[in-house]
């Protein structure tokens, strides 16, 4: 019998693609008459452009979001017909790259703007274009200031075809923050600067401020992908990520024995612990190593939780299974370390991040399932 990729992996990846084209019909009914774009970039947050932008389309998503060119390149393999926004601007030199393949790029600076206005006047057309003011997180975009020596350059305005102005919340995962205020009032005034243009300002948590920030075009990222986009309620979106490991070997160790390198953790009874074949070079930060008798990290397995014991090595972790009834977890029983039972934000929390750097640094050599997806819609 032929071996399936997941007989031959340690750790297998379920990305639940059903669940993702949920997640983004789910934000695009909380953001109301806007539309509901996506963000794509850094591969789809680690778990896949190709298959992940299908799913999407599929769903009715029609607007991407990617930080690189590169990235737009790829995405505009998949999706021919899909308007693709370039977030960290215009890359030097490249605006012909970005025309051939109708790739929009986020402006980012007067500098940007005459760039790309003197290019679309040699390809023989004003080039669609986005215009990104900072208003207060203050990394890319326009300052204010910038901003209004952009609308007073009659001539680089009238190179533009600008489809879209956005500006970047910086604190919308929580609600009562005043900057969020802030940032809405300021984006109000650029909004009145460039009357017609369409608007963006939410993320994923901005999505959930109300209609005062949806505006004309909401922009979810780690909501789409199962993460909570709220700090301190319950997560409103369905994981989309299933990362398990697979059982390699049982072994019991008597109170006083330590488990893995540097022998951090110490039995303090006679354990029955389980090897699982998943370690950082999968994705599983060595930051939810343990050696504390149990936890806090916790894996599902059995029917119940089971805490992480002793350091997380390259290949492989421990966990404690003495709780378990004899004969509940075998040789090939996966564990689940994130996904339905293990939420992303809680792993994240054990291992000292944040749901965005857990699943971008999902590795690449478990198997990795795709589940969900319809057709070749997008072609």
């Amino acid at each position: 019998m032929t071996p399936t990729p997941e007989d031959l992996a340690g750790a297998v990846l379920t990305i639940d693609l059903v669940a993702l084209k949920d997640n983004w019909r789910r934000l695009s009914t909380r953001a109301g008459r806007a539309e509901c774009g996506a963000a794509v970039k850094g591969n789809a947050y680690g778990l896949g452009i190709d298959p992940v932008a299908r799913a999407l389309w599929e769903a009715g998503c029609r607007s991407f979001f990617v930080a690189r060119p590169k990235e737009g390149e790829e995405l505009r393999e998949v999706l021919p017909a899909a308007t693709i926004y370039i977030l960290d601007g215009l890359f030097a030199g490249q605006a012909e790259f970005y025309a051939k393949l109708n790739l929009c790029p986020a402006l980012i600076s007067i500098e940007e703007a005459r760039e790309w206005a003197a290019f679309g006047r040699i390809y023989g057309r004003k080039l669609a274009c986005a215009i990104h003011v900072d208003t207060g997180i203050n990394r890319l975009g326009f300052s204010l200031a910038e901003f209004e020596a952009l609308l007073a350059d009659r001539f680089t305005m009238e190179g533009l075809n600008i489809s879209l102005l956005m500006s970047h919340l910086a604190c919308a995962d929580d609600p009562s923050h005043p900057l969020n205020r802030r940032q809405q009032e300021v984006f109000a005034g650029v909004r009145a600067r460039l009357p017609g243009v369409a608007a963006s300002l939410a993320n994923s948590s901005g999505v959930f401020l109300g209609d005062g920030f949806t505006h004309d075009l909401v922009r979810p990222g780690i909501a789409l992908y199962g993460g909570n986009p709220m700090q301190n309620v319950a997560n409103p979106m369905l994981p989309v990520a299933i990362l398990e490991g697979a059982v390699m070997q049982l072994r019991s160790v008597a109170a006083g024995d330590t488990v893995g390198y540097g022998a951090t953790w110490t039995a303090t009874r006679p354990t029955r612990i389980a090897i699982l074949g998943a370690g950082y070079k999968d994705g599983v930060p060595r930051a939810l190593s343990s050696h504390e008798p149990a936890g806090p990290a916790q894996v599902f397995i059995g029917d119940r939780r089971c805490p992480v014991i002793g350091r997380v090595s390259m290949d492989m972790m421990a966990i404690d299974i003495t709780d378990l009834p004899e004969g509940a977890v075998k040789r090939g029983t996966r564990a689940e370390i994130l996904g339905r039972h293990i939420g992303i934000d809680e792993a994240a929390s054990w291992a000292g991040t944040i749901s965005y750097e857990l699943l971008t640094r999902l590795g690449s050599r478990y198997a990795r399932l795709y589940t969900g997806l319809e057709s070749d819609a997008a072609r």
